[in-house]
């Protein structure tokens, strides 16, 4: 037993729902316990120079380790795999989950992380609040969770602007910092939408600004973005929220510890406390923790394990994950032209396709411009031989614009995640998923992209192929132990408490009954710092 310590709350991973719990659980000087597996880069982020891209591709020798990496890592295999865009300091996220939390599926691929930070370590920084529409479709309580999409929106910084898609990105949050400044690619697209703005709102599509988790103003010790296209490789001016910031931050408090290189296996409920198990991943021994309650913040599929293994009785949980596709396109205004050198990697506008007008079950799409994540990604999809390749995407690079397609996903019998036994696993099991979309899913999705093709061409960008990488490529997940007001196991109440148990709740997105069309982890933090509120202020 871990010094037979009793914890007031035991937190399951560094992500951005456990970073969030961490936090609020703090605030009325609770002792907060975190475990985690918490792998991390030591080897390329301090390589990484404080300038721009243009600028280290120009004068450092020594580039090809941190956007490459010693083994090539960063060169994704000839299939498109989940993850394709992570640079080698990034791939610290993924390290070991093949070997710890085995997973296997013929129709779902998802990414998952055992680094401090979970997937929040490299989060595309879309920050978008559900709509009442949506927030009742999810099972969430629109009130508390307005009151904590703005408590943390205050807390991580995000930017935005008062456009044509604020009501769908970013409701009606307030201290919000100016938008990225765009680059003259995205400026162009800006320009076709306004002067066919009447066009685009009488078929109720409308195009705007990214509302993103990064600084455009300094915020104590984070600064502005520097717009020096090198998001993708460092975190090194913190203007970008990563939930690994948090944990550095609660670290030098007292009544707070974090504690690495744990596999939470599964836990038991006592009297007065929660018992929970884990793997020290340094002996691969087992040990056991204590806490008044417990918060499970693994993630949608890491808390469906957990929560399977204590409790077998379970032998299927639901799954959710936003259909999701990529699309490369030619901004013809850009042909022949540079790209601004100062310019973000992450998204610089949005456009939302809103057919039903009821802001509840809309299509929505990232728009990026292409430079800093280089040319080997692109080229593989091409059906030109390599050199040839080479050549000619050198010439349309500037040009290249990448659509992020996300539609909403509902929950049907046919998604669904199953723990079956594996004594090769650590854990000696395997999570197994099936992940399949009813034909009117299937149609619905077909029929809304070849609408947004045509309005991207209005953009004056000229489609080139539709890249569907696969079920869970989203990396939007949700919905294994949903919200019920019926206490059934498998289930939580709409305070994040697992029946079956008193005091063990889920501050991830586990609860969530629906996934809208944009970015979850805004609202995964939200709904975390609302559950943990409450915990604190109930007692």
């Amino acid at each position: 037993m871990e010094n037979d310590i009793i914890f007031d709350y035991l937190v399951v991973g560094s992500g951005s729902s456990g970073a969030i719990s961490a936090r609020s659980l703090l605030e009325n000087n609770s002792k907060v316990l975190m475990l985690d597996v918490g792998n991390k880069d030591e080897k390329y982020s301090n390589l990484v120079p404080n300038t721009d891209f243009e600028n280290i591709r120009r004068t450092v020798q020594s580039q090809g380790r941190f956007f490459l990496g010693d083994e090539f890592e960063a060169i994704p295999e000839t299939d498109i795999k989940i993850g394709a865009q992570l640079s080698p300091a990034r791939k610290a996220m993924i390290k070991d989950v093949e070997k710890l939390i085995p997973f296997i599926s013929d129709n779902f691929n998802p990414m998952e992380s055992l680094g401090l930070g979970g997937l929040g370590a490299g989060w595309g920084l879309g920050s978008y609040v559900y709509s009442r529409e949506e927030l009742l479709k999810a099972g969430l309580p629109y009130t508390e969770m307005m009151n904590s999409y703005q408590q943390v929106a205050d807390y991580i910084g995000i930017s935005g602007e008062n456009d044509d898609v604020k009501k769908y990105v970013l409701g009606d949050l307030q201290n919000i910092q100016p938008a990225l400044k765009i680059d003259n690619s995205i400026d162009k697209m800006f320009q076709k939408y306004n002067k066919s703005r009447g066009y685009f709102n009488k078929n109720r599509m409308y195009f705007g600004a990214a509302s993103m988790a990064i600084l455009t103003k300094d915020k104590g010790d984070r600064k502005a973005t520097s717009y020096s296209d090198m998001d993708f490789y460092t975190d090194n001016e913190k203007s970008a929220y990563r939930p690994q910031f948090t944990i550095e931050e609660l670290s030098k408090n007292e009544n707070f510890r974090y504690t690495s290189g744990q596999l939470v296996v599964s836990f038991t409920e006592k009297e007065n406390f929660v018992e929970v198990s884990s793997i020290d991943l340094k002996d691969e021994l087992k040990r056991t923790f204590r806490a008044r309650k417990l918060i499970l913040a693994s993630g949608n599929l890491g808390t469906a394990r957990i929560v399977m293994r204590s409790f077998p009785k379970i032998k299927k949980l639901p799954l959710l994950s936003n259909p999701y596709s990529y699309l490369p396109g030619i901004n013809i205004s850009m042909l022949g032209r540079k790209l601004n050198a100062e310019k973000s990697s992450m998204a610089q506008a949005m456009m939302i396709y809103d057919p039903n007008g009821n802001n509840d079950d809309f299509v929505s799409l990232a728009f990026y411009t292409y430079q800093s994540l280089m040319l080997f990604r692109l080229i593989k999809e091409s059906p030109l031989n390599f050199a040839d390749n080479r050549i000619l995407f050198q010439y349309l690079q500037s040009s290249f614009v990448i659509a992020g397609i996300h539609h909403p996903d509902y929950a049907n019998e046919n998604k669904y995640l199953e723990l079956k036994h594996d004594e090769k696993s650590i854990s000696n099991d395997v999570l197994i998923a099936n992940y399949a979309l009813s034909e009117n899913e299937k149609e619905k999705i077909i029929d809304r992209e070849k609408i947004l093709k045509k309005a991207i061409r209005k953009l004056g960008v000229i489609p080139i192929k539709s890249i569907n990488t696969g079920a869970g490529s989203s990396i939007h997940y949700g919905g294994s132990i949903p919200f019920n007001d019926t206490e059934k196991l498998g289930n939580q109440n709409k305070d994040g408490r697992l029946y079956g148990t008193k005091n063990v709740f889920i501050a991830d997105s586990s609860g969530f009954n629906f996934l809208p069309a944009k970015g979850v982890t805004l609202s995964i933090m939200a709904n975390a710092h609302r559950i943990c509120t409450k915990l604190i202020n109930n007692g």
